[in-house]
């Protein structure tokens, strides 16, 4: 394995690899990442995303754009993700710039969630104050009787690609003598070097 760092030129393979290995170890969501966005200001904030696809155009996830996290790229467009999978005593972290994916991505991708997962994000004003449990169910009930047949993708609901400027590859190591690499794009190709644990 740490021969494989050491010899990779694309660290994207490597995480695709590790990501497909993942998802025969680890109990749930193997894509799941915390994501860290931050304000124009620079105050940091962080939570958990499904990244559904990595590809040419980056680490992909859907989101409503008036969320917290909507609102800190809308108003600065970097952000970094860490994939942590304990089975496997590996960690990958991802930095870089963040586009909004086109909205033929983002109707595809939503129209593929359960209708239930689609009245949630239909009717969710998310990361905003709401009254009770009771109203959040009584908006998706309204929605629902309103929309019996397909249910419109809303506005807000984006998709969104990271862009990997860096990229680190952590494998534990006995005695904390972890292994770690840091890849950073030059051009087309990636520069690599070993890091301290």
């Amino acid at each position: 394995m740490v021969r494989m760092m050491e010899e990779i030129l694309d660290p994207l393979l490597l995480f695709q690899d590790w990501l497909r290995e993942a998802e025969t170890t680890e109990p749930n969501d193997a894509n799941a990442a915390a994501l860290a966005t931050a304000t124009a200001d620079g105050m940091p904030s962080v939570r958990m995303v499904l990244v559904k696809q990595v590809d040419r155009r980056g680490f992909c996830f859907y989101t409503n754009a008036g969320s917290r996290k909507g609102r800190e790229l809308a108003a600065n467009p970097k952000a970094a993700l860490c994939f942590h999978w304990k089975s496997l005593g590996r960690q990958v972290r991802v930095e870089g710039p963040v586009v909004e994916l086109p909205s033929a991505d983002a109707d595809e991708y939503f129209h593929s969630r359960s209708r239930e997962s689609q009245l949630g994000s239909a009717i969710s004003r998310q990361s905003r104050p709401v009254e009770s449990r009771e109203r959040l169910e009584e908006l998706v009930k309204e929605f629902a009787a309103s929309h019996p047949g397909a249910i419109p993708r809303p506005e807000y609901w984006k998709g969104y690609a990271l862009r990997p400027e860096r990229m680190e590859l952590w494998v534990n190591g006995a005695h904390r003598l972890h292994d770690r690499f840091l890849f950073v794009r030059e051009g087309k190709g990636w520069a690599r070097q070993r890091l301290f644990p």
